[in-house]
């Protein structure tokens, strides 16, 4: 460049204005992608030329390698490339291969997804999340979720891996270069269109045979069609099922039953088959008027559940025989113990609703009410032999005689004299006892029965009793809270309380009595009805005291004392004084 030094020798400025003009039509700059021609393959390099340069820009030959190009170049070839810089601090051009294959498939993703059309690519590794998609045009890589690699759940995807398919691309971010792409949408998308030519063949009337029992939730039933084209999923909803009211699907149906469906609707849009059970029979309501309350009616047993059993007066006609319609004295009755499936039971029609479209229906009118026999044979106040079944920590429960009944007998009417919960620990189940009825309530299905009163009532000892009598106890124990005693010819005890042992609170004290001792006291309170009886020697004193003092004393008694007119003389004086 020395020759051409000197810019006012006419030659150096030709030249000048020529390399000029040749740089003009060339122009590159930083950033582009760029067409590079082949000049030279070395066994680690390849050297490039691009028209605008000052010199031959340099690939590594392992980037190439990278992208695959490797072993399809040739000199004279022209491939894209980024210039990067057009020249760094040591004078050299910086190109990259990688990134200009980079940036042109994202050119293509960008413009696929502004179409919205599908990509070519595979799926190379599994990753976190997922796994990463390689496009097939440009190499670029891509992330598919987990979510969206297929429309059902995969445990295992190794047969997808390696294999050309088709992606939707569902997101791009261009700030980090990121593309996300989705299989599944390319697979429903697929369903779609096999499921437009399924549907098309249906029409509103058409009946479908034999439609498999797939599932149900609480709004209805989903059943299997199997055709020519293809397998679809149909709804029968709750309120199509049948007739009469039906609960949830699972009272009428298990999975894997095969029905016939009535096409009753077809959406093309949400591409949706609603169909029909109950339109293919007719409606059983509408001789309903065949059938009178009160009487008893073979029904046959369809299906049976934890609260009952459904049953059916004819075909398409059901009801419910709730559990608590089963018997009589049986509560919570499981009835599957009872009947099974097929079973042809007697029931009586309790209700008829043809607003709400439901019968009800009862077993257990149609056998005698065992309340009423029992009542009719053992009223209130017999005695009847029962066996325990049954014992909880303040009760037992008897069967009554011959009857499927149980009595309730509570623990304070075991005996007049012990204690309830010692009494109720002498009692198992099995031992035969005799019992008194003491109260049915037939509406409510309950009899409660006591062993104390098959005995005469200690207590009737107090019948020719009344206040203020004087009986004569023993001294059965004492503690601080008074004398425990036992009325000669009485078995009951009875707490005389400290208050009430003695007028003078000095003498009031339960450690005087050891025991054995036999006193008199006096009755202060007594309730026949309430079986209550309060007793006193305080009230035996004051008895005695007052019978004394009735008996012994004058009416001028106190007269005789000294001073005992100086309050009349006094009141007398007061009043001459005032006059």
């Amino acid at each position: 460049m020395e020759v051409y030094k000197d810019t006012k020798i006419p030659a150096n400025q030709q030249f000048q204005e020529l390399l000029n003009s040749q740089l003009s039509k060339n122009k590159v700059e930083e950033g582009k992608i760029v067409e590079g021609k082949i000049t030279k393959i070395s066994e680690k390099y390849i050297f490039i030329f691009i028209p605008g340069l000052k010199s031959e820009p340099i690939i590594d030959i392992n980037e190439l390698k990278i992208i695959g190009l490797s072993s399809k170049i040739e000199e004279g070839q022209t491939i894209p490339v980024l210039l990067e810089k057009i020249e760094d601090r040591n004078g050299e051009v910086i190109v990259s291969a990688i990134k200009a294959q980079k940036i042109k498939g994202w050119y293509e993703l960008e413009k696929a997804y502004e179409d919205n059309q599908s990509i070519n690519g595979k799926i190379t590794s599994k990753c976190k999340g997922g796994v990463i998609v390689e496009h097939i045009e440009t190499g670029s890589l891509m992330f598919c979720p987990g979510s969206q690699i297929s429309d059902k759940p995969m445990k295992n995807i190794d047969h997808l891996i390696g294999v050309e398919q088709k992606f939707a691309i569902i997101k791009l971010d261009k700030i980090r270069g990121n593309a996300c792409v989705s299989r599944r949408q390319i697979v429903s998308s697929n369903k779609r269109e096999d499921k437009i030519k399924i549907i098309e063949k249906f029409k509103v009337g058409d009946v479908i045979k034999d439609a498999i029992v797939k599932g149900y939730s609480s709004f209805g039933c989903f059943f299997e069609v199997h055709t020519p084209e293809g397998t679809i999923d149909t709804l029968c909803h709750l309120q199509e099922i049948s007739y009469s009211r039906v609960n949830h699907p699972d009272e009428i149906f298990n999975i894997g039953e095969k029905h016939d469906l009535k096409v009753i609707s077809i959406d093309m849009e949400k591409l949706q088959v609603g169909c029909s059970i109950k339109q293919l029979s007719p409606d059983p309501f509408e001789h309903i008027s065949n059938y009178e309350i009160g009487k008893i009616y073979k029904v046959k047993v369809d299906k049976i559940t934890d609260y009952g059993c459904f049953c059916s007066l004819e075909p398409g006609l059901s009801t419910l025989l709730h559990s608590s319609e089963i018997s009589w004295t049986k509560r919570n009755i499981a009835p599957k113990k009872m009947f099974k499936i097929g079973d042809m039971i007697d029931c009586v029609i309790t209700e008829i609703d043809k607003d709400k479209r439901r019968i009800a229906i009862s077993h257990k009118l149609t056998i005698e009410n065992p309340y009423d026999a029992f009542m009719n044979k053992y009223p209130e106040g017999s005695i009847i032999e029962g066996v325990i079944t049954n014992q909880n920590e303040y009760a037992l429960y008897v069967k009554l005689g011959e009857y499927d009944i149980d009595g309730f007998l509570h623990a304070n009417d075991l005996s007049y004299t012990n204690k309830p919960d010692e009494e109720l620990k002498k009692y198992k189940k099995g031992d035969k006892i005799k019992v008194k009825v003491l109260e049915i309530k037939k509406d409510e299905q309950k009899i409660r029965v006591g062993l104390k009163q098959t005995e005469k009532d200690p207590f009737d000892w107090f019948n020719d009793k009344k206040v203020n009598d004087i009986i004569t106890v023993q001294v059965v124990s004492s503690d601080n809270k008074g004398l425990f005693v036992k009325p000669e010819g009485c078995e009951l005890d009875f707490l005389i309380k400290k208050t009430n042992i003695a007028v003078n609170n000095a003498d009031a004290r339960p450690s005087r009595f050891v025991g054995g001792e036999r006193i008199d006291a006096a009755i202060s309170e007594l309730n026949l009805t309430k079986r209550k009886v309060s007793l006193s020697i305080k009230l035996l004193e004051e008895l005695q005291n007052k019978e004394a003092v009735t008996k012994f004393s004058s009416p001028l008694s106190g007269k005789n004392l000294p001073f005992s007119s100086l309050s009349e003389q006094l009141d007398d004086k007061k009043k001459k004084g005032d006059e």
